[in-house]
């Protein structure tokens, strides 16, 4: 099973180990577009792995806080409350670039950098870059897609 994320069309496809599509979802990647370097919330492009799933057991709208859950449900109250919050809810599946010196160790790192596909609030406007550099997808898309695949599971993310 492999994932494709294209930044130019804004969408995640899952197809099984003979290429045929298994599900297509739209997402929200990186305001600041495409790129590999630390602190630049960029979306980094190239091969990864999902590395580590987190929140399997997480009610829809659970928000997380340095892959933890913080006991909150996202609101749009709780949301007006805190309207500068980069909001990580339901799952998240954590990415590990596979290309040293362009998505892994030094100043490149995927997973150093904390980039990942998850929910968020189901407000935000999927289809258009809007993120701070991880893959944001509807929360109902999030929790399909996680107990669809496997950690370890090849992720391919392009700008074309």
């Amino acid at each position: 099973m492999n994932i494709e994320i294209s930044i130019k069309t804004q969408t995640l496809t899952v197809l099984d180990d003979e290429g045929e599509l298994l599900a297509e979802y739209p997402v929200s990647t990186a305001a600041n577009g495409p790129g590999e370097l630390k602190n630049s919330y960029c979306t980094p492009r190239g091969r990864h792995i999902v590395r580590a799933k987190i929140g399997a057991d997480a009610e829809a709208n659970a928000v997380f806080r340095g892959r933890r859950q913080t006991g909150e449900i996202w609101t749009p109250e709780l949301g007006e409350q805190h309207p500068d919050r980069d909001w990580i809810l339901t799952r998240i599946m954590w990415l590990s670039g596979c290309e040293p010196g362009f998505n892994r160790l030094g100043n490149v790192d995927t997973m150093q950098r904390y980039v990942y596909i998850h929910g968020s609030p189901d407000i935000v406007e999927m289809g258009k870059p809007g993120s701070h550099g991880c893959v944001r997808m509807r929360n109902a898309d999030i929790v399909t897609l996680f107990d669809m695949v496997p950690v370890g599971t090849a992720v391919t993310i392009t700008d074309d």
